[in-house]
């Protein structure tokens, strides 16, 4: 399937939409109650999006994110819970429902994919299988239709930071590029996100430098399945 953005001869498309062939990266980190997606509950998710300047280097927009209630029969697992810190019933979480918390999230994606004049929304995340797995099931369970992110593509920093830096973790790879890493913030939805974030903006900005990507000439975006 391809869908085509237009645009009048007087309007160009913007850089973003044409260094990564029409899609929009948003970086997206999870926070769950365990490791099966159909089983257990979402409960923190935070999207950070990214804007690119005159000279192609990308850097953040915003994040938005929410606390997400547990799903109606959900199966917490401890050992989850006991390694983020989250505690799912807590009042002062201020959590949303799934299909809120989407809502929230999906929107600000939606504008900024047509603001951007791109095609879709591309998942970016570390070991991002994991985050698009979660963010899947959600969508199933909630009955949305339209969900902005490209259903199998994404951008995996580990394997990103492997290539440029020689580490995979993420505490590891920031360090490596000289972002730093506060581990009394991590596992929050909100920080490994926003690091993930300038993780990739890193890279993709080193490697411009580089003179490893060219700019292509304006014209439609278009996009194809895969």
């Amino acid at each position: 399937m391809m869908y085509a953005v237009g645009m009048s001869d007087s309007e160009a498309v913007p850089l973003i939409a044409r260094r990564f062939r029409g899609f929009l990266p948003v970086v997206v980190d999870v926070e769950t109650g365990g490791f099966h997606a159909r089983k257990d509950a979402l409960l923190e998710i935070a999207a950070v999006t990214l804007q690119m300047d005159a000279a192609g280097r990308l850097s953040r927009l915003a994040t938005h994110a929410c606390h997400v209630e547990p799903f109606e029969g959900a199966n917490p697992d401890p050992q989850a819970l006991a390694f983020t810190g989250i505690d799912p019933y807590h009042p002062f979480r201020m959590a949303k429902p799934e299909r809120e918390a989407l809502d929230i999230i999906f929107r600000a994606v939606r504008k900024l994919v047509m603001q951007t004049r791109c095609s879709r929304a591309i998942l970016v995340g570390h070991n991002p299988s994991f985050d698009l797995g979660f963010l899947q099931a959600a969508v199933q369970r909630t009955g949305i239709k339209r969900n902005p992110f490209h259903m199998f593509s994404t951008f995996d920093t580990a394997t990103l930071a492997g290539l440029a830096y020689g580490q995979t973790v993420l505490a590891r790879a920031t360090q490596a590029a000289g972002i730093g890493w506060d581990e009394s913030l991590a596992h929050s939805a909100i920080y490994d996100a926003e690091r993930t974030a300038d993780l990739f903006c890193m890279i993709v900005n080193q490697w411009q430098t580089l003179g490893g990507f060219q700019m292509p000439e304006p014209e439609s975006v278009e996009e194809e399945s895969g």
